[in-house]
């Protein structure tokens, strides 16, 4: 540069930069349209990721095996694919925990970038998980917790909890009230009668154990019972021999209550007929695992139950390439309801994508607010129940009615479901063991 005068230097190097940024905006620009790497960036760009809130380990995970299969098989039926928007599922473990799945969901929230949150089991999980969902601002469809806490925070601050989309099962006594109802008209009707009219309560003792029983207890005083001792225990509990001496000891007609696990449900039937109890036993939720009888054989006949039938074509047809495919005979609430409300969820999606054309947090919120909560967007073809539909006056909750969504109650006999009730759905009267 011997000669070169301070100017011309100044100008060359101004020169040189100028070049060095032009080149650099033309590398960008080919990077971002063209084709290698950058087409896998924009891919991702209309990648929708849903996480799917489950308990996929813990006491409860059987129930998350059908969780996850019938949510698959919902979402293979379009390809994982809602017009040019790529599906991609982000499994949220519960564990059965109420404070690791909030840890769990909002990871799933800050790390994963998921962009809704979809179904859930356990109610106690609902009540932690809709306090991320609400401070992060995600939807979260369709859970299936179905305590009246989630309702009491959502009416406690609408626009907080909103985000909270729809519950996929609703407060217990909305259901409840059913068992009581068959247990009247077959005494009405002379079919059963009973030595006495006391009742015991039992429960797991959580959220949706005592949400449930109290309800029930409500409404078995109301119908003239005395409740006579109430029962609680804990999640995946298998011990319950002095509970039933208990109750065997009280005389009761009639013991009833859930439990939401499957060790702990069948232990609780075959010790009750171990220990020789005569009292009709209400077990709400003894069926929600495909794989129940094998769990508890005939000391389940006679248990009463209220849960959804293969009732359809569409419902064997589901229930039938559920087990070919994943060897799981489905339950009809743990598989069946999550396939429906899965469908649902792909409804939400397509209409997102058909009024915004772009599927994101942001307007999932406004179909969350704007369809689904006013009733406008329902699923009406569901494969286990008639309707799903939620409106303003029933929200959180669906409709439940007979047009939309209801369980009939169901008896147990070697393995098989007998409806009970209602009436025009029933197969046959309620059955009453001998010596009750």
């Amino acid at each position: 540069m011997k000669g070169m005068s301070m100017g011309r230097l100044i100008k060359n190097r101004w020169g040189v930069l100028f070049l060095v940024l032009i080149l650099s905006a033309s590398l960008l620009m080919m990077g971002g349209c063209g084709s290698g790497d950058g087409d896998n960036e924009a891919s991702d760009d209309k990648t929708v990721k849903i996480g799917v809130l489950g308990p996929f380990t813990g006491p409860a995970a059987r129930v998350g095996e059908e969780f996850k299969a019938s949510t698959e098989m919902a979402f293979e039926a379009v390809d994982y694919q809602i017009g040019d928007h790529e599906i991609e599922l982000v499994w949220i473990d519960s564990e059965s925990d109420a404070e690791k799945a909030a840890r769990a969901y909002e990871q799933a929230i800050v790390k994963d970038k998921i962009d809704c949150g979809f179904l859930n089991w356990h109610s106690w999980v609902s009540v932690s998980c809709m306090e991320v969902a609400a401070k992060y601002k995600i939807p979260h469809f369709f859970s299936i917790g179905g305590t009246d806490i989630v309702n009491e925070k959502y009416e406690s601050d609408p626009e907080k909890y909103f985000y909270w989309v729809g519950k996929g099962w609703p407060v217990p006594e909305k259901l409840s009230i059913s068992y009581v109802t068959t247990l009247e008209e077959a005494i009405d009707k002379g079919i059963w009668e009973p030595r006495n009219k006391k009742v015991a309560m039992y429960g797991v003792d959580n959220d949706w154990g005592r949400g449930f029983a109290n309800a029930l207890r409500s409404q078995f005083e109301d119908a003239g019972w005395e409740v006579v001792s109430e029962d609680w225990v804990a999640l995946g509990e298998t011990e319950f021999y002095p509970m039933l001496n208990k109750l065997k000891s009280l005389d009761v007609s009639v013991i009833a209550g859930t439990m939401s696990d499957p060790p702990s449900v069948s232990s609780f039937i075959k010790q009750s007929r171990e220990v020789g109890l005569e009292s009709l036993i209400i077990c709400d939720g003894l069926g929600w695992v495909g794989e129940w009888y094998d769990l508890t054989g005939e000391a389940s006949d006679y248990v009463i139950d209220q849960i959804p039938q293969w009732a359809t074509p569409e419902a064997q047809k589901f229930a039938s390439e559920f087990e070919e495919r994943y060897g799981l005979e489905p339950g009809a609430n743990s598989g069946g309801l999550c396939y429906d409300l899965a469908r649902f969820l792909v409804k939400v999606l397509e209409t997102c994508d058909e009024q915004y054309g772009d599927i994101n947090t942001e307007n999932l919120t406004k179909i969350a607010k704007d369809e689904v909560m006013t009733g406008n967007l329902t699923l009406d073809d569901g494969v286990m129940t008639s309707v799903y539909q939620y409106t303003p006056e029933t929200f959180p909750d669906p409709v439940v009615d007979k047009e939309h969504y209801i369980f009939p109650v169901i008896q147990y006999f070697d393995g098989e479901a007998k409806i009970v009730w209602p009436e025009e759905w029933k197969e046959q009267d309620l059955q009453i063991p001998e010596g009750m």
